[in-house]
């Protein structure tokens, strides 16, 4: 099978490269476990200082509304990050003290929101905390340890009227409502409409994964990927490579076995660990399709911090690249393979981190393809 350029994952830096790519003409095909980092994307674009027109345009024509405004998010445990960039449906806030007095709603049996630990974030801040909970059908309720995001999510697709009505039952003399985000997977007006029925600030506090916004991109990116005639091979996954001196020839995939994947440019969007693009053992870190050169500490010891809560050194190993974003083997670029997203981790600092490097690499590799053609 023959490819202008073959993507391997899918996730948001190659369906923004694949994307991109089809809208200029070109023959694509992802390469998709369906594991990949927009199942835990918060929802904002970190290290996006800016809206860039052209991921708005890209964005818009797959469905996918924008918004930018300096400011913060509120996290899923209390605490606020700095954000701009952001779905539609994140709650921006000016600053972490947001309201007088905030309503936090719960949902029976759903483990992976925490009231308390939100009640406890925004008192620190001077808000007066109260907690609650919503009903939920008792269908639902019979089967409390299934109950996850995208159970609720469809389910909140059809009954957001109701939420509203219960919200404004429970609503006391509180200015502001956090609610978890799960709403909006198949109709993402959902979490407006919700605003708008509530009379007090709802914010939108996310929960732990999956997320409802990160699944939804990826529909939403995938099907305007296929729309536009690109070939997504889901649930499958690139083995090995066959590279000739500078240059990859083919890839060859578990589900397609003998028939390899043949293209004139190759694109690495694999992710970090999370996705498996990076795997390790005791002694060492690698990627495993293409066998290239991983920026990591060859102390063990190094790999990791004692406090959980702090940033992880291995979560920045990555692969490493010249300029160009084409990666080295032996030290060696391979002139027609980039990698991009987050199987950099933190090699390329001045493309920034997370939604952010994904965006900016994406866009880099595919204007360095169709300058070559």
């Amino acid at each position: 099978m023959r490819f202008d350029t073959v993507i391997i994952g899918g996730g948001l830096a190659g369906l923004v490269a694949g994307i991109s790519l089809q809208q200029a003409g070109h023959r694509t095909a992802i390469v998709s476990t369906g594991q990949n980092a927009l199942h835990f994307f918060s929802g904002s674009f970190e290290s996006m200082d800016e809206a860039p027109e052209r991921l708005k345009t890209l964005f818009a024509g797959a469905g996918i509304r924008l918004h930018y405004s300096a400011g913060v998010r509120l996290m899923p445990l209390g605490i606020f990050r700095e954000a701009a960039l952001s779905l539609e449906d994140v709650s921006l806030l000016p600053e972490p003290c947001f309201a007088d007095k905030v309503l936090i709603l719960g949902i029976p049996g759903y483990l992976d929101f925490f009231p308390s630990f939100l009640a406890e974030g925004l008192e620190k801040q001077g808000i007066v905390c109260r907690t609650s909970m919503l009903n939920l059908p008792e269908s639902v309720r019979e089967s409390p340890a299934e109950i996850r995001s995208v159970t609720l999510a469809r389910m909140f697709d059809r009954n957001w009227d109701r939420v509203v009505q219960q919200v404004r039952l429970l609503l006391k003399d509180e200015d502001g409502v956090v609610l978890p985000q799960v709403f909006g997977l198949e109709d993402p007006s959902v979490p407006e409409r919700i605003r708008q029925g509530i009379p007090a600030r709802v914010v939108f506090a996310g929960t732990m994964p999956p997320s409802v916004p990160g699944i939804r991109t990826q529909l939403l990116l995938k099907r305007r990927y296929e729309v536009l005639g690109g070939t997504y091979l889901g649930g499958d996954e690139a083995l090995e490579a066959r590279v000739e001196g500078d240059s990859v020839r083919s890839v060859t995939t578990r589900n397609l076995d003998r028939h390899a994947l043949e293209a004139d440019h190759f694109v690495l969007a694999s992710g970090g660990f999370f996705s498996k693009g990076l795997r390790s053992n005791p002694f060492r870190v690698w990627e495993p399709v293409f066998g290239l050169d991983v920026a990591y500490d060859e102390d063990r010891n190094a790999w990791y911090n004692d406090n959980f809560a702090e940033d992880q050194p291995y979560m920045n190993y990555g692969v490493r690249t010249d300029e160009a974003l084409h990666p080295l083997v032996e030290g060696r670029p391979l002139r027609n393979l980039y990698a991009i997203g987050s199987v950099l981790g933190a090699t390329r600092p001045e493309l920034g981190s997370g939604g952010g490097l994904a965006i900016r690499t994406a866009f880099h590799a595919v204007d360095e393809i169709l300058e070559a053609v």
